[in-house]
């Protein structure tokens, strides 16, 4: 609306919806919008006393008041009824938390983001965390607003102008191995914030630049995954197994990555770490054998990659990368998948 459409429509509402409206800007507005209307209310008393708002955030009391809140949501204090945390706050919850990333991500700019930085990865790991039940809500992070890849983004950026690359990439590897989600982060996969999702996967391809860097960045991320199988040399190939239900969903939330890393390494010096990769303890299940099979058709092996992805597709039939590369490849489908293939072809 512009000026005129505003006042038209202002027009039509009495006194006590007027002050309704009115309120709930105050109230659910930013500092900034409080204060203007504050200004509005009493332009005599506005600016004598510098405003809260405009005093710049600590870092470490903002470190402090995340892990509080932190802690808080995971011992079920905002969903019982826990003295620790008001009724009224536990109706507020999504308030704290926009206001605690607002805070956490003004902290980035300060000189010394290192509390900062801390504080806005463990809110992060909180959104990461959408299988548990911490709040009142259907849908936590739509009902907060929070993009997380953006907020990730941002962090990942910043600690590489403050640490350099070397310093982003031991901390951000395994980052992305706790944070990724092919399918986002909030729950109904629909609405504002789902729309401004983007893969982590992504956001490293607009970092990682530069050749060395990429290279620089598997080292670290297949050490990151080195320290999550809880050993640093690869097992042996032993063919496909039946892995663990975490291994199997951490391969499945990172498959665009591995899709990236197939893409960057594959012909170059550094080919061996795609060896390392494909046959890493920390991953498995039916998408490793898919990334063993694309190992295999670059590399212009095609009956070991005819075998791997018929062997993906006898777990997962209907999966339409798997489906694709098994008819660009020539290879055979199990029977399930041969009915799903004429199923979506008709």
């Amino acid at each position: 609306m512009n000026r005129e459409q505003f006042f038209g429509q202002l027009a039509t509402l009495d006194e006590q919806r007027l002050k309704k409206a009115l309120w709930n800007l105050y109230w659910r507005g930013s500092a900034a919008t409080r204060e203007r209307i504050e200004a509005e209310l009493d332009p005599a008393q506005h600016g004598r006393v510098k405003r809260p708002s405009e005093q710049p955030v600590d870092p470490h009391q903002v470190l402090e008041e995340v892990d509080e809140f932190v802690a808080l949501a995971r011992s079920g204090a905002y969903m019982a009824g826990d003295r620790r945390v008001s009724p009224r706050e536990r109706t507020r919850w999504r308030l704290t938390f926009k206001r605690l990333v607002s805070d956490a991500q003004d902290g980035l700019r300060d000189r010394d983001a290192t509390a900062a930085a801390t504080a806005l990865e463990r809110l992060i790991d909180l959104a990461c965390e959408g299988d548990y039940e911490y709040f009142h809500s259907e849908d936590p992070m739509e009902a907060a607003g929070f993009v997380v890849s953006d907020a990730v983004a941002l962090l990942w950026a910043t600690l590489q102008a403050h640490h350099g690359f070397a310093g982003f990439a031991q901390r951000a590897a395994p980052q992305l191995i706790r944070w990724e989600r092919r399918h986002g982060w909030t729950r109904s996969g629909w609405g504002r914030v789902s729309k401004r999702e983007t893969s982590l996967a992504s956001v490293l391809a607009q970092l990682l630049v530069a050749p060395d860097m990429r290279i620089g960045f598997a080292d670290c991320y297949l050490d990151a995954l080195d320290r999550l199988a809880g050993k640093t040399p690869a097992r042996a190939n032993r063919g496909w197994q039946p892995m663990s239900r975490d291994r199997d969903r951490r391969t499945a939330e990172l498959a665009e990555w591995h899709r990236l890393l197939l893409d960057w390494l594959i012909g170059s010096e550094a080919e061996d770490r795609l060896d390392r990769l494909a046959d890493h303890s920390a991953l498995g299940g039916p998408e490793l054998e898919f990334l063993k099979a694309q190992l295999a058709h670059r590399r212009g092996d095609l009956s070991s990659a005819r075998g791997l992805v018929h062997t993906a597709l006898q777990h997962l039939p209907g999966h339409q990368d798997f489906l694709d590369l098994a008819a660009e490849i020539g290879a055979p489908l199990p029977p399930r998948a041969q009915q799903v293939a004429k199923e979506r072809w008709r």
